[in-house]
């Protein structure tokens, strides 16, 4: 056997096949459809559909709640951030924060930020730069002689308003500026 030689087993490829075609095909007129009904139509998603009866899905009660202020915290245990020290991929110099978190692959998803939880023991002096931290792991930080520092994140709803107020501004000023060079 060579490379040129190889080739798939007989049937293993098998072209689609085309409805629709004539009725020499086999599958011309109808296309395999059958004759009228919903099925029979293009563009019908009767999924769940019970003949008209409230489909079951719409019976069942709704239940639980999401809250869509919800903030979406990274959390990292304390006992984690030891464990990667440990194993050399985190550097204790300098301040950890959320990108050094995610490159050690501890922190995953958090679009607000990083939250340090006390689960764990932590024997290195660190200091964070963190969205938040729980009540233990602050006491646990500063046990290890480190510190912790929360950074405030902003919520776009303001920084959108500023950026907003910065611009009608700058129009303002310009608008001054002009009228004062014409007098």
């Amino acid at each position: 056997m060579k490379l040129n030689e190889i080739k798939d087993n007989r049937g293993a490829r098998q072209s689609r096949v085309r409805v629709g075609r004539g009725i020499g095909s086999g599958l011309g007129k109808t296309a395999g459809r059958g004759q009228k009904g919903a099925k029979s139509r293009s563009g019908v998603s009767i999924a769940g559909f019970e003949g008209g009866q409230m489909p079951l899905h719409m019976r069942l009660p709704k239940r639980g709640f999401n809250n869509i202020f919800a903030k979406d915290y990274a959390e990292v245990n304390l006992g984690a951030i030891q464990k990667v020290i440990d194993a050399k991929k985190l550097d204790t110099k300098g301040t950890i924060d959320h990108a050094a978190l995610k490159a050690a692959g501890l922190a995953r998803g958090g679009k607000d930020g990083v939250r340090l939880l006390g689960k764990g023991e932590l024997k290195t002096k660190l200091s964070f730069k963190v969205a938040g931290a729980s009540k233990g792991a602050r006491e646990a930080v500063e046990k290890a002689g480190g510190s912790i520092e929360i950074i405030e994140r902003k919520v776009p709803s303001e920084l959108a308003a500023a950026k907003k107020g910065k611009a009608r501004d700058a129009r303002i000023a310009d608008k001054a500026a002009k009228s004062s060079a014409k007098a």
